[in-house]
């Protein structure tokens, strides 16, 4: 009888002991002691607890298990040691669904429910390490369950999704992004990725409403603005395009991309002259500008065609603008000495010019690529 109440005495001293640490933890982080204090309170309160979850008697006890998740979950996230905090990771996550088989498990559901939460940010612990490691599977395996955990922060929503992007799950990157966006996000990029996705699925007028979306939460963002244009032009929304260039010129004036989409559309519409104008704004940005360049040269070639029409034939003019257009592709040539609508076009204009010489050097060009 002596032995069994030395036993059971033995067996309620390390249970209380277990559950003095608690409270001697919860106190060092109200009053904002340093880690080193935290761990020696830890340190004593999971010996005991290892010690209760290995009795025979103490272990049949729920309170056991979910001390044991508590301290378990302090320690992985408080250890720099990353092999022993990964190790009382795994024993937490153990000591949770331990505690869970209990009938009664909601007794001591605000430990559990602390230590599940603890968990979840480890977790972002872990998938944040993974991502930076260009793992994405794994990122996106720990940020999903985080996100799920935290299904409001729009913040997890988005590093969840950019990890499943990562790791080319392109249904799940929409749902986490989707998320972000229907929980409030303003965030541009959550945006443009969306409707991406959305552009892939060829739901292209989901994709011009959700950049319309985020262009009301940050007007004229580049990223947006661009995208938004371009699907318009991709869609032959040419008024919509124009209204929303003409409307962004007013504020971005330094843009060779802006020049070069509101050219782009008036030279679709045969307004030639306006292509030049914007074309040429383009070029004063960047002279460089490569696809400003192409499409400036076939515009004075489409002015020069024009200028043979029969009932108003102009050869001067004619010879003027091919001389021009001849000027810019050579200077788009340089810039991309392989691209071969460019070469075709050269080849085309010294053609008409009887300049066979540079005919012949332009076709050897082409056979080399």
């Amino acid at each position: 009888m002596i032995v069994s109440s030395q036993q059971m005495f033995a067996q309620k001293t390390q249970l209380l002991i277990a559950r003095n640490s608690v409270g001697k933890l919860q106190a060092a982080i109200a009053n904002k002691k340093d880690q080193q204090a935290k761990m020696a309170i830890l340190n004593e309160g999971i010996k005991a607890s290892e010690l209760t979850a290995a009795d025979s008697k103490t272990k049949k006890y729920l309170e056991t298990w979910a001390i044991k998740s508590y301290l378990s979950s302090y320690i992985a996230l408080l250890d720099s040691d990353r092999n022993n905090s990964n190790k009382y990771y795994d024993l937490t996550i153990k000591a949770i669904d331990t505690a869970k088989r209990f009938e009664n498990f909601e007794d001591n559901s605000g430990l559990i429910a602390a230590a599940t939460y603890n968990v979840n940010i480890k977790k972002q612990q872990k998938g944040n390490v993974a991502y930076a490691e260009k793992d994405f599977a794994a990122a996106y395996t720990f940020l999903k369950e985080v996100s799920d955990f935290f299904p409001k922060d729009t913040i997890l929503a988005i590093n969840a999704a950019l990890s499943a992007e990562g790791s080319k799950n392109e249904n799940a990157a929409f749902d986490y992004f989707k998320r972000a966006k229907d929980n409030g996000v303003r965030n541009p990029v959550v945006f443009q990725r969306l409707a991406n996705i959305y552009k892939n699925r060829q739901d292209n007028e989901r994709a011009i409403k959700t950049l319309e979306e985020g262009l009301s939460l940050n007007q004229y963002n580049t990223l947006l603005n661009n995208d938004y244009i371009n699907l318009l032009l991709d869609n032959e929304k040419y008024t919509e395009a124009r209204q929303v260039l003409e409307g962004t010129l007013k504020v971005e004036t330094r843009s060779k991309l802006l020049y070069y989409l509101y050219g782009y559309l008036h030279q679709k519409n045969a307004n030639m002259g306006t292509a030049e104008l914007a074309y040429n704004k383009s070029l004063a940005i960047d002279k460089n500008y490569f696809d400003a360049l192409y499409q400036l040269g076939l515009v004075y070639i489409n002015l020069g065609n024009d200028a043979l029409v029969p009932e108003r034939r102009d050869i001067p003019k004619y010879s003027s603008l091919i001389n021009r257009a001849e000027v810019i592709l050579v200077q788009a040539h340089d810039v991309k000495p392989k691209d071969k609508a460019t070469i075709n076009l050269l080849i085309e204009i010294y053609t008409r010019k009887n300049r066979f010489d540079r005919v012949q050097e332009l076709k050897a060009q082409l056979d080399e690529f």
